[in-house]
């Protein structure tokens, strides 16, 4: 199967490349010229426009996204537009907001165009261990990027599935990622707990390396948790900076809009939102009212 493929990242690349690997055909665009000759290393078609993409590919086309959640998704949709034709199929395999998904498969439907929605979870690791695939979309449609979707997932029979219509892909991959939060905010707790005894002086790595084996708690995060500590034990020279990419905040929206209750996946938002204060007003007012009614030191800056 031919696929084109919008945004070659390395996300977007290491897709592209497996799919490669797997016998498919891949023509890639991309906006900066070093990712486009990057991706002609992985065997990738590399073409300087969306024009050039389409043209290259035998209809029905199908082309899949891998740009920025919003206004860029949006912006690229207008630009496919007018050279597409009816019976092609567009794949967002970003982690687009699944409300935004659901309007843009009913913008799209008017002109004949399936959308597909693909929430893709494996990172880094994707391109050798193969990409959790979360997909929504018309089943036809779904049906038709099979060989895309085998080829992607760990097997032709797991680590993927048609999850329901339009919108349904992308949701399932925000509550995924929500989950996520809230798992690493617990090895983190509870490593740096670990860390705090200093008279048992723990080696975390082999700790997190016995965890691994047999124990409830292993899983994938620690696997990378472990190779975390492995190489840095300290931590040394990385800031204590958490960024998120959004979909932790939508997991927490919808948890209200829905009533809910989700503490551990709200709270580890907001340990991530805490983690950039580098000047904490809250804790210091804080310390200013335990000193008021209780008399409690301060602790000078």
């Amino acid at each position: 199967m031919e696929l084109g493929m919008i945004g070659l990242g390395r996300m977007g690349a290491n897709m592209a490349q497996r799919l490669v690997q797997h016998g498919h055909r891949v023509v890639g665009f991309d906006p900066g010229a070093q990712a486009r000759e990057r991706a002609a290393q992985g065997g990738i078609e590399p073409v300087d426009s969306l024009a050039a993409m389409i043209e290259r590919l035998a209809a029905p086309r199908a082309v899949w996204m891998m740009v920025p959640a919003g206004d860029p998704v949006d912006r690229t949709i207008d630009d496919l537009l007018p050279l597409l034709a009816a019976g092609d199929t567009i794949i967002d395999g970003g982690n687009s907001f699944y409300k935004d998904t659901m309007r843009r498969a009913q913008k799209l439907a008017e002109h004949g165009i399936a959308y597909v929605d693909c929430g893709t979870s494996g990172g880094v690791w994707g391109l050798s261990e193969g990409y959790s695939l979360m997909v929504g979309g018309d089943e036809a449609a779904v049906e038709r990027l099979r060989p895309v979707f085998e080829a992607l997932a760990p097997a032709t029979d797991r680590g993927w599935g048609r999850v329901g219509p339009s919108g349904a892909g992308h949701f399932t991959k925000m509550v995924h990622n929500g989950i996520e939060y809230g798992m690493m905010q617990a090895y983190a707790e509870g490593f740096a707990i670990m860390q705090k005894r200093a008279d048992f002086a723990l080696d975390l790595g082999q700790v997190a390396q016995i965890w691994r084996h047999g124990s409830v708690v292993r899983s994938w995060l620690l696997d990378l948790s472990a190779n975390a500590l492995d190489e840095n034990p300290t931590m040394a020279g990385i800031a204590p900076y958490v960024s998120d990419s959004g979909e932790g905040r939508w997991t927490v929206a919808e948890a209200i809009e829905l009533d809910v209750s989700a503490p551990v996946i709200t709270l580890s938002l907001l340990e991530r939102l805490r983690s950039r204060e580098d000047d904490s007003f809250a804790d210091k007012l804080l310390a200013a009212m335990r000193a008021q009614f209780g008399g409690h030191a301060i602790r000078k800056e």
